[in-house]
């Protein structure tokens, strides 16, 4: 399932640059890294995107419950759910997401993307490889990179803001394992994402709840590691933490200049940019939102985090992640689609009607501001439920 908004020589792996420029399953598309660059020289007609927003449906989204119901085929293929009626004559969609089902003329629906995997991993949809069985579902410097990455590696950066940001924190991260997907693989760890972090809270007792039965809604807003909650930066600070940097890299150059030290000062320089940046830390500000605009895309985690994305597509940001998925006393928490025996009341009691607002909030807030034109949003899940996943 996906839904969309808006209207040479080879490397030393082998990969050539054209392949290399091409990756992502978002490439299917048609949102190819030259067609970026052929965008941002300002040779192209009517509203080329310039960011990207792809929301991560983590565990498994039933499809047959959503975007594809079976509502004529045998009762032990289709769901509990009813279609409904959308804004795009002839489509229908889940009746939990009415919402949604009235912005459907803003978007397009794929129902043809497919891959090899079988394990809850983002790795196929954000590098369009599909090739091996992922070792042990984990990331590796030798993956391929993310097309979040490659924008970066191909120069589409942005001024005064950090050109790629995953929310809430890594894929995986409710499991202590860090997913394959969302990072710059063999073209170095210098074009990872910023992984942001949060600090849940809960209203009411969490005893005895279950991501899987009755999963408490877990409310934070992502937060900037290593910035968010630091003092007011004064001159005086900030030349005592370039003193500190600069005995540091003279203590560097003692050493043999290795691949890994080149890396280390470009995060260094990133690390600055970051903690001097007030577009930034703006961009994360979420008290600078009205009440109404925060209570429209919900305060909940993942409405915080898809308001955090479209500041950030404000602030300059080219690609910006965010995955469903929380953690509750050191497992998984809400927001994951893993959902098995529990598929139904599961999907109705919370997973649909809190993406149902979190998305048509982020759709109508970046229509209002002019901004759906030049931001591709992509809503989709590694993979859908197939009727044995969905009554076993």
């Amino acid at each position: 399932m996906l839904t969309v908004s808006g209207h040479g020589s080879r490397l030393c792996d082998g990969v050539t640059r054209r392949e290399l420029m091409q990756v992502g399953a978002i490439s299917s598309l048609g949102l190819t890294i030259p067609a970026l660059l052929h965008a941002e020289s300002g040779q192209t007609q009517g509203g080329p995107a310039k960011s990207v927003i792809l929301v991560n449906l983590i565990g498994g989204p039933s499809h047959l419950d959503m975007f594809d119901l079976k509502p004529k085929a045998p009762v032990e293929i289709r769901g509990e759910f009813l279609p409904i009626d959308t804004s795009l004559e002839g489509l229908q969609i889940s009746e939990h997401l009415p919402r949604t089902a009235q912005r459907m003329h803003l978007s397009s629906l794929i129902r043809t993307h497919t891959h090899l995997y079988n394990t809850h991993s983002p790795y196929n949809m954000l590098t369009g490889y599909s090739g091996p069985v992922i070792v042990n579902n984990v990331a590796k410097p030798t993956d391929h990179p993310c097309i979040g990455s490659v924008m970066q590696y191909a120069g589409l950066k942005s001024a005064d803001a950090p050109p790629f940001v995953w929310m809430p924190a890594f894929p995986g991260h409710s499991q202590s394992k860090h997913r394959a997907g969302p990072y710059g693989g063999f073209l170095g760890r210098q074009y990872d994402p910023l992984f942001t972090s949060y600090s849940p809270r809960f209203n009411g007792s969490i005893e005895g709840k279950s991501a899987y039965i009755n999963p408490p809604v877990p409310f934070a807003d992502p937060i900037l590691p290593a910035i968010d909650g630091l003092p007011e930066i004064n001159v005086n600070r900030l030349d005592r933490r370039r003193s500190l940097l600069s005995q540091l890299d003279d203590a560097r150059k003692s050493f043999d200049a290795t691949k890994g030290t080149d890396t280390l000062s470009q995060y260094q320089q990133t690390a600055m940019n970051l903690l001097t940046s007030n577009k930034t830390r703006d961009a994360f500000d979420l008290s600078q939102e009205s009440d109404a605009n925060r209570n429209r895309y919900g305060r909940n985690l993942f409405g915080s985090c898809m308001l955090t994305a479209r500041r950030l597509v404000e602030a300059g940001t080219r690609f910006i992640g965010v995955t469903t998925e929380s953690q509750l006393n050191g497992k998984v928490g809400a927001g994951q689609w893993d959902t098995h025996s529990n598929n139904f009341k599961l999907l109705k009691n919370f997973n649909l009607p809190t993406l149902d607002q979190n998305y048509s909030a982020l759709i109508d807030d970046l229509e209002e501001r002019g901004l759906l034109e030049s931001t591709l949003v992509v809503v989709m899940g590694e993979m859908g439920r197939t009727r044995w996943a969905r009554t076993r």
